[in-house]
């Protein structure tokens, strides 16, 4: 196993697996870091052509984002993902390429006019045709269905309770007459969430590779949510604000709009103008309609009585440019969700630029904020930061909703890892940041005795 990305960190996931002659990638994830975004444009660590396949966990860009590139430096081989999964990927990878595009050609410009040159390529990581180029090697499989990788190795994808499609992936390999099961947690959904299905949980594995996003902290309860957006929104609009959500396209701009659809079943909040200002997550939100059967029973229900989620009064799906810039136009308060949820691009540092200095308006954070973004520079308090090329004072109201995340918390990855009849014979935590990875490790250490380690970048091990 060798640790090639999301070791002591929350971004460009990938670990490969060699066995029996053959070489696996389990995700190909983009690095989203600032300090570590420089390992985005290096040569990929192992040379694609050598990589028989690809196991695709879900279609987040940091799980997902680097696929193009691997295409386009000679990997060849298959990509396999859910059908969800699939449909998604294909829209998100697209949409990372023309913002890389536009953003290369913004930043060409702005450092022509400034006389300097940035610390990167005024190119793009890949284009929309590479992006498109790595399609027809994506083959969809279902839950449950083994798939045969090569000589006694095979793979089955499990519901991961995360995101639309999203799997945790089981690999079983024979060898020398000894059998032996890994599991790839991908990343660890939630339980009782609105939407999607619990957790797969696993009664037996060898070897564990385990997220830790949250493994040093519990979530707010879920059922506070509700609540604190009530609040955020009465308030706001009693200012005369706007308030603006920085949200990821896929899953998160979905989770929002069914809360906000809640409270106006509720009448607990106005019927404001609400604007889901995304191409990307409108195209996603279409996508989860296509499957009904990975959704949950309320979900169902509430599409079997036409009070969808993505469907209600006073709702704009907004996917044009010129539709984009009429929202900063509109007198009163609104509600924007736009990407990108670590504010990294997209439009919503544009809907920044019209509001962080409006002390009417709010920003609300329903995500996770990774080191080194100017999503977490907002939420860790500075009172300055750097938008597009220009400085803004910070003097909007920043709000932090941690209930909405999709990733589990401590305890929820301590039950999810409970479910084991044994102990593995090694416990590897990743994706998480370094103290809150140690800290996980720690803890599980701790509660079971259990053989456990923290990679590092680029660490090998041998499994027996």
């Amino acid at each position: 196993m060798n640790f090639l990305g999301a070791a002591q960190n929350v971004t460009g996931s990938a670990y490969c697996l060699e066995a029996n002659g053959v070489r696996l990638l389990v995700d190909c994830g983009l690095y989203q870091e600032r300090e570590l975004i420089a390992r985005n444009w290096a040569p990929f660590p192992i040379p694609p052509h050598t990589i028989d396949a690809v196991l695709l966990t879900h279609a987040h860009l940091d799980h997902s984002g680097l696929l193009p590139k691997l295409v386009r430096e000679g990997f060849a081989g298959k990509i396999y993902c859910t059908h969800a999964t699939y449909d998604i990927v294909q829209i998100i990878l697209l949409d990372a390429a023309h913002l890389q595009e536009q953003d290369a050609e913004f930043k060409r410009k702005r450092h022509e006019r400034e006389g300097r040159k940035g610390p990167y390529p005024e190119v793009p990581l890949y284009t929309a045709n590479d992006a498109a180029a790595s399609f027809p090697q994506f083959s969809p499989v279902g839950y449950e269905e083994p798939v045969e990788l090569g000589d006694g190795i095979k793979a089955t994808f499990h519901d991961a309770g995360h995101v639309l499609g999203s799997s945790m992936i089981k690999v079983k390999i024979s060898q020398n007459g000894e059998q032996r099961t890994l599991v790839f947690s991908g990343d660890v959904g939630r339980w009782d969430k609105p939407m999607l299905r619990d957790p797969t949980i696993f009664a037996e594995a060898d070897y564990i590779m385990v997220e830790s996003t949250y493994g040093d902290r519990l979530h707010e309860d879920q059922k506070g949510i509700e609540t604190a957006l009530a609040e955020i929104i009465n308030s706001t609009r009693k200012k005369g604000g706007n308030i603006v959500i920085p949200s990821f396209a896929f899953e998160r701009a979905q989770e929002v709009l069914y809360y906000l659809n809640e409270l106006l079943l509720g009448s607990r909040i106005p019927h404001l103008m609400v604007f889901l200002d995304s191409p990307m997550a409108t195209s996603i939100t279409e996508v989860f309609e296509h499957y009904p059967n990975l959704l949950d029973e309320d979900m169902v229900e509430l599409m079997r009585r036409k009070k969808s989620p993505f469907d209600f009064t006073g709702l704009k799906m907004t996917r044009t440019t010129d539709e984009s810039k009429v929202i900063n136009h509109i007198s009163g308060t609104v509600i924007i969700i736009a990407g990108s949820g670590m504010c990294t691009g997209g439009r919503i540092k544009h809907h920044l630029v019209n509001n962080i200095s409006r002390p009417e308006s709010t920003i609300l954070f329903p995500g996770y904020q990774a080191m080194g973004t100017l999503g977490r520079q907002i939420v860790d308090g500075a009172k300055e930061v750097r938008i597009l090329g220009q400085m803004y004072p910070v003097k909007a109201r920043i709000v932090k909703i941690n209930g909405f995340s999709a990733h589990a918390d401590r305890d929820e990855l301590f039950r999810w890892l409970s479910g084991l009849r044994r102990p593995p014979l090694h416990l590897f935590v990743t994706h998480g940041e370094p103290d809150v990875a140690q800290y996980f490790a720690n803890f599980v250490k701790e509660k079971t005795g259990w053989q456990i380690s923290v990679p590092s970048y680029q660490d090998k091990v041998k499994l027996g």
